[in-house]
């Protein structure tokens, strides 16, 4: 069992920086693939990163390649989401997931914890 909890979701302009944080519990997160997707209203949850067990490999969706960094610390069990050049249509929920199965990161039913989401908020 892996409880996640974020933070660090808030209010901002167009072309700010907001970094989310994850916590998980339990002594096994290294062995989950972690990701973020967000959900804005009306719309469906889209992945935005993914990051592997060890760190190295990361994936990206098209509409956050090159603003946003995902980073874990296997030692903190922590995952993180440095945003910038923020944009409105970043306006979302963000949600932290977990997934102990290989294959394609970017699809959400593949993940087996999630955490209760943030809020980000971008001003135009």
């Amino acid at each position: 069992q892996v409880q996640l909890v974020e933070s660090g979701g808030g209010l901002v302009q167009a072309g700010g920086s907001l970094r989310l944080s994850c916590a998980a519990s339990g002594r096994t997160f290294r062995n989950y693939i972690m990701g973020w997707f967000r959900q804005a209203p009306g719309k469906e949850r889209e992945f935005a990163a993914a990051i592997l067990r060890s760190g190295v490999s990361t994936y990206y969706a098209d509409s956050v390649k090159g603003r946003f960094t995902i980073s874990r610390d296997n030692a903190e069990n922590t995952v993180s989401l440095q945003m910038n050049s923020l944009k409105p249509e970043d306006t979302a929920v963000y949600y932290c997931a977990a997934r102990s199965s290989s294959g394609a990161v970017t699809e959400g039913y593949e993940y087996i914890y999630w955490g209760q989401g943030t809020q980000v908020t971008v001003s135009s």
